[in-house]
């Protein structure tokens, strides 16, 4: 079956596409797998995961897509096998990947993080009769669901917010690659917090550029990064930066009076940073596991789902956490944004 949008797929740029093909030769080797214990059962739904670098356990985008996995396992009895991404990889590499995943009869397959388009286009074409998933990236082949997200929209919240809670205005954003794909979330961040406050200042900075993706696995880039902010004045920090993010945040919660924005999971309830739960004042959600649930039992139910989805601010594929209710004082304001957000009132921008 191939699926239509719920909201127009516009959002995805031509310049979304291009990054992918200049981000694919950075990660490295195979390495973990997992599959449930009652693997081989004829007919059994079988999901393949390739994730990116960091793989589950970032405490960020990859984790959220290892909660669909887990999603799968649980409510569709899935058997599911994880392979990871590592530094150094070529893109014949992210390729063998995913042919091994398919040839070992695992279908969806579903390749988490942009870095894998090229990989995808080419591996898909050679197994048609296999479904994949494309995360954060589209591809044009017929049997792939390519689940894309309106990062912008809820980078946009985040800057409504962080606009009210700083003292002074002054407010930092930290991204992990220099890419088209996170210049999504600096764009809505930044665009949020001058329509907010217009006297507020934003001080952007990424960690790596161009291929180099590390910038996406540094926790020390990240906590060297937002020290530096916190030195100039700086008293919100949003950190879209995979697993750098915790990096940041640690540095954040070492200066009283300051506050983190974490990203893609909800990351004050991550057991690795729930110690520094007090100083996180939201997180910017993207529901990768609502896609990644979503297209295992579509297979699991013989209409497999292809074409592009864009999940939106309208249809909570994108939101704020309110772990800790840090945002109750200003939950009207948030809500006032993301009505007009969702009324086409407010146009987020989608790059800097």
């Amino acid at each position: 079956m191939r699926r239509v949008s719920k909201i127009t797929a516009a959002g995805i740029t031509a310049a979304a596409l291009a990054l992918t093909a200049t981000a694919c030769g950075e990660s490295s080797t195979d390495s973990s797998s997992s599959s449930s214990s009652s693997s081989g059962t004829a007919g059994k739904l079988k999901v393949g995961a390739a994730y990116d670098v960091g793989g589950r356990g970032d405490n960020s985008f990859n984790d959220s897509a290892a909660r669909g996995l887990d999603k799968a396992k649980a409510d569709l009895g899935a058997e599911v096998k994880e392979l990871t991404a590592k530094h150094g990889e070529t893109p014949a590499d992210r390729e063998a990947r995913l042919v091994s995943l398919a040839e070992g009869g695992f279908n969806p397959v579903i390749a988490v993080g942009f870095a894998y388009k090229d990989a995808v286009d080419k591996v898909a074409a050679k197994f048609p009769k296999t479904t994949f998933g494309l995360v954060d990236s589209v591809s044009e082949a017929k049997n792939v669901d390519s689940i894309v997200f309106t990062e912008e929209q809820g980078s946009y919240l985040a800057g409504v917010a962080a606009a009210l809670k700083s003292k002074d205005g002054k407010v930092g954003f930290i991204g992990g690659v220099d890419l088209p794909l996170i210049k999504k979330f600096a764009a809505g961040f930044e665009q949020g917090v001058k329509e907010t406050k217009p006297s507020a200042s934003v001080q952007i900075q990424y960690l790596t550029t161009g291929t180099d993706l590390s910038g996406f696995g540094s926790p020390d880039k990240g906590k060297a990064a937002a020290q530096g902010m916190l030195d100039k004045g700086i008293d919100v920090v949003y950190a879209a930066a995979g697993g750098s993010g915790a990096g940041a945040i640690e540095a954040v919660a070492a200066k009283k009076g300051t506050w983190a924005i974490g990203v893609d999971s909800d990351q004050a309830k991550d057991p690795a940073l729930s110690k520094y739960a007090a100083s996180i004042l939201t997180s910017v959600v993207k529901n990768v596991d609502t896609g990644v649930f979503e297209l295992s039992k579509s297979v699991k139910d013989g209409k497999p789902l292809v074409g592009v989805h864009t999940y939106s601010l309208a249809e909570n594929g994108v939101s704020l956490t309110t772990t800790g209710d840090h945002l109750k004082d200003i939950q009207a304001q948030l809500d006032a944004a993301k009505k007009k957000i969702v009324d086409g009132q407010i146009k987020v921008k989608t790059t800097i």
